[in-house]
This record gives C-alpha cells, sequence and structure tokens, in this order.
C-alpha cells in the first residue's frame, strides 16, 4: 500500500520525544500496511522500543552505533565508521525502494558531529523514490534539512524530571 505521495519530515530540538514521536509515525505506518524501516545512528543499546518493533512484520530496525557516548569535539574513528556505514545502509534502503517509509534516527546529530557528512544525506534525500516518506531525527538538524523538509517539529525543552535527580528509567527513557 504505497503513498502517493513522500514528504519528507524533520524532528529536532533540545527535548525529550523526538525518537519517541517518529516511532509512533513508524508504528501507525505500519498500522496503516506500510513497509517501515529505521536505521539509527549512534545508538547501540538495545532500547525498549526495539523489542516490540522486531515483533512487527513490516517494521525493521537497524543499529549503526556504540552504547556510549559520542565526544563531540574528537569523535572515535569506530564512532565516524559506524556512522558511515549507517549513511551506506540508509542509502541502499532508500535507493532501493522497498520500503515506504525509513526513519534515520539521530542523523542529525551524527552530521552535527561531523560522523558523516550533511551534503551526502541531502543528496540521498533527493534520489528518493517520489512516493517515500523520510524522517530525520535528532538535535541540531542543519539549516538545509529544515529548508528541504514538507514538515519540521521542533521539541523544546520546558522542564525536565533528570533536573531533579530522577534518572532514566527502562520503559520511559530506553
Amino acid at each position: 500500500m504505497p503513498l502517493d505521495t513522500g514528504c519528507l519530515q524533520v524532528y529536532t530540538g533540545n527535548g525529550k520525544g523526538k525518537t519517541t514521536a517518529a516511532i509512533g509515525l513508524g508504528v501507525r505506518g505500519a498500522g496503516g500496511g506500510l513497509k517501515v524501516v529505521m536505521v539509527q545512528f549512534m545508538k547501540g543499546r538495545r532500547y525498549s522500543e526495539i523489542e516490540v518493533i522486531e515483533r512487527m512484520d513490516n517494521f525493521e530496525v537497524y543499529q549503526h552505533g556504540r552504547d556510549e557516548f559520542v565526544n563531540r569535539e574528537e569523535p572515535e574513528q569506530v564512532d565516524i565508521r559506524l556512522a558511515q556505514g549507517g549513511l551506506e545502509h540508509a542509502a541502499e534502503l532508500i535507493g532501493g525502494g522497498a520500503h515506504d517509509m525509513v526513519i534515520l534516527d539521530e542523523i542529525n546529530v551524527a552530521c552535527d558531529f561531523g560522523l558523516i557528512d550533511k551534503e551526502e544525506v541531502m543528496r540521498i534525500i533527493r534520489d528518493r523514490p517520489p512516493n517515500m516518506e523520510v524522517v530525520l531525527t535528532g538535535r541540531y538538524a542543519p539549516e538545509e534539512f529544515i529548508e528541504a523538509a514538507d514538515l519540521v517539529t521542533e521539541m523544546r525543552e520546558v522542564k525536565h524530571h533528570y533536573q531533579r535527580g530522577v534518572q532514566a528509567r527502562k520503559g520511559i527513557e530506553y
């Protein structure tokens, strides 16, 4: 059940919920009969949502990162290799045209940290099939992504429970 028109969506900002919103859209798409794939950059932890996604027939997820923070000023070569491998994988998935929706999770951050080239991301997005929905998530969305997007949502932190000392909780933050 392919889409008539594919759009480019960007979820960015310093607030919580960008990945969660993209996964929610992916679940909605899968429920509507779309074939969905999510490529995660800079993530290697087995988050709770992956447990559910893997039970779905038409929603796949691939991680291209480690379960460690990446040093923004001096990223390690392993992080650069993983991110570039993720971009190559994303390019294959998008170019292959077998999916109706492709979510590139944390790709904005990977570009901002210099792990991958935003111009290469733009080329891949421009060359996508016209009926493919693409979603880009993460803080620090490049202006080029925002300008090219059909929909941009900025999550803005107003208050966060971390400020009260509440640590990450399984099923809520991971």
